[in-house]
């Protein structure tokens, strides 16, 4: 979806290039786009029959008359099952925004081949993880297994995207928040408060007002000068405990260790 035409032609040159992708909708605008999802093709209709969402992914431009890329995605957003949504934009400030709206990847303008390609091998792991039965982490771990959310970092006009998976320890800074992961640090708009919250239940847990960490990387629990550490990883990284977060990190990781 994309209502300059050179820029959809581009875009579904792009995807039709791709082995992985067998149909292709090309939409101007959003009326458009939901003019073809609500027609009786049947190559649709049989992807509704076997309960599959209308299409499994939707690549759209932000910036368009009527309903903006942004405003579209909520609409996707309500299908049961929706589509997997993909920005492809020259607005590199809206990143955090289509993150927050879900989006699974976000392509700046202008892009070559190799970038699509890796925004449709995202789509395809989504679908992968959608069609796999559930899975909880072990009982009384108190963890469970979902998708890798992934954070967009801005830096000198490029957007970074950072998976949570590879965030070691999180350290506030204000209404901002520093992300520690083996190939440096990332400063991110986001308060430590929202991150706790969003990533609880992929195993991070607040063990200071200024720390948040992975708790499978914690190695060691212990006394040092003025109270509790924990040690992450092998690098022997140490982070004060407060008090108020002790008795709950200690809950934390014998549960983790028993269901081990």
């Amino acid at each position: 979806m994309d209502d300059e035409p050179k820029g959809l032609d581009e875009l579904v040159h792009c995807l039709r290039n791709s082995p992985h992708v067998a149909l292709v909708f090309p939409a101007i605008d959003a009326s458009e786009a939901l003019r073809l999802l609500s027609t009786d093709d049947p190559r649709l209709g049989d992807r509704k029959a076997r309960g599959l969402p209308i299409v499994d992914a939707v690549f759209a431009d932000i910036d368009m008359p009527g309903l903006s890329g942004m405003e579209m995605s909520r609409v996707f957003a309500a299908l049961r099952p929706s589509p997997a949504l993909v920005f492809v934009t020259g607005h590199a400030e809206e990143a955090v925004n289509a993150f927050d709206l879900g989006a699974l990847d976000y392509v700046l303008k202008p892009y070559q081949q190799d970038r699509l390609d890796r925004a449709i091998v995202r789509v395809i792991e989504k679908l992968a993880a959608n069609a796999a039965p559930p899975r909880g982490g072990p009982e009384g771990s108190g963890l469970v297994q979902n998708d890798d959310e992934v954070i967009p970092v801005e830096l000198a006009g490029t957007t970074k995207l950072i998976p949570r998976s590879s965030v070691r320890w999180v350290e506030a800074q204000g209404d901002y928040a520093r992300l520690f992961t083996n190939d440096g640090s990332h400063l991110v708009r986001i308060p430590l408060a929202q991150l706790e919250e969003r990533w609880e239940k992929a195993g991070f847990v607040r063990i200071h007002r200024s720390f948040l960490v992975s708790l499978p990387l914690i190695t060691e629990l212990r006394m040092g000068q003025g109270g509790y550490q924990v040690v992450i990883g092998n690098e022997e990284k140490v982070l004060p405990v407060s008090r108020r977060h002790t008795r709950a990190l200690k809950d934390r990781l014998v549960g983790a260790n028993r269901s081990t």
